[in-house]
């Protein structure tokens, strides 16, 4: 019987025992002898160094021949690459409990801290401008077409979710939106439904925001976000590190991404940053998706237009530090408001559309 392969997440909690028992079970690919796993334990390197820290020249420096150690280096790089844990696989509440837990949060996602996006600091939208009533007019067409949402798969919901994001998006300079976007992190990867991009030159982007889209089960797409946001945000420091100038070589790793959450008719947004998450799971963002608002839009145009402005000012808000070292979109975090407080409020800007 083929012995299950472990997570990176359960690879991060070995100690030196449990790692050096790991790699003997790789004794035919590794072909290590007892002087290597010796240097191993010498060293006490436990299973977060081995993913982490581990370089064929530092095992080299430790007395570990050149084979051996190439083949040592190469394998915590597969480790790393082939164990990480999909966005899709925490479904259970024993996984979304422990994903909670990460965070200290011990009793559903309506204890997460809260941060609310203050509609009079957001930016506001113009319901006369064409834009605005293309959003508009393409909704009513959708719900013409397919019928109201109540019961609807994740793909219908999905249709109206595309919409209110182009509209977001296009009103705003130098992003772009990419469905199915792959995301890789240093403990999890997967496919988003849509990743929201800063672009920054013409070989550089970086993620701004992540958009999950769910039938139902809310509590599980603020979940699965989190880890999407978290993961978003390991690309983002991996890929500052490589542009970073000699000026900044000390600049810490701080970064944070914002995320949505949405069924279509209920909007949840969270903020995953390198020091904490923040979400609005106490806030109801609700746009009515029936057939009535074929017969009376007022309601839809009222929810609509909320929501595109907390979308565009959450956007706007994180695409304005892009191109800003770490510790200066740290500094930009830190509002008289208290952006990691129960508010957090956003610059207050000249109408869109």
């Amino acid at each position: 019987m083929k012995t299950k392969e472990p997570t990176v997440d359960e690879i991060k909690k070995y100690n030196t025992k449990e790692l050096i028992d790991f790699l003997q079970q790789k004794e035919d690919d590794l072909k290590l002898e007892e002087e290597d796993l010796e240097i191993v334990r010498k060293q006490r390197i436990n299973g977060c160094d081995f993913l982490n820290i581990i370089t064929q020249k530092m095992l080299e420096k430790w007395g570990m021949s050149g084979g051996p150690a190439a083949r040592l280096a190469y394998f915590s790089e597969e480790c790393k690459e082939r164990k990480l844990r999909s966005f899709s696989s925490y479904k259970t509440q024993k996984d979304l409990s422990e994903v909670l837990e990460k965070y200290g949060i011990v009793s559903g996602i309506a204890r997460i801290p809260q941060f609310i996006p203050r509609i009079t600091a957001t930016q506001p939208i113009d319901e006369n401008a064409p834009q605005f009533e293309l959003c508009i007019n393409d909704i009513l067409r959708r719900i013409r077409n397919m019928g109201p949402v109540i019961d609807s798969n994740e793909a219908i919901r999905c249709e109206y979710i595309s919409t209110i994001l182009h509209t977001a998006v296009s009103l705003l300079e130098d992003l772009m939106i990419t469905p199915q976007s792959n995301i890789i992190g240093e403990e999890n990867t997967g496919r988003v439904d849509y990743a929201i991009k800063k672009i920054i030159s013409e070989i550089l982007e970086e993620i701004i925001c992540i958009t999950e889209g769910k039938p139902f089960q809310e509590t599980l797409g603020v979940c699965q976000n989190l880890l999407q946001c978290r993961s978003a945000c390991d690309m983002n420091i991996k890929m500052n590190k490589k542009k970073r100038k000699a000026s900044d070589a000390f600049d810490s790793d701080y970064e944070y991404v914002y995320g949505i959450v949405s069924t279509g008719t209920d909007w949840y947004f969270t903020l995953h940053s390198t020091e904490g998450i923040y979400s609005t799971s106490r806030t109801e963002y609700r746009i009515p998706l029936t057939e009535n608002t074929l017969k009376d839009s007022t309601e839809l145009r009222k929810n609509v237009k909320r929501i595109l402005e907390v979308i565009v000012g959450l956007l706007m808000d994180r695409a304005s530090v892009s191109r800003e070292p770490a510790t200066k979109k740290h500094e930009s975090r830190l509002t008289d408001d208290n952006m990691f407080g129960l508010v957090h409020s956003i610059p207050t800007s000249s109408t869109l559309l």
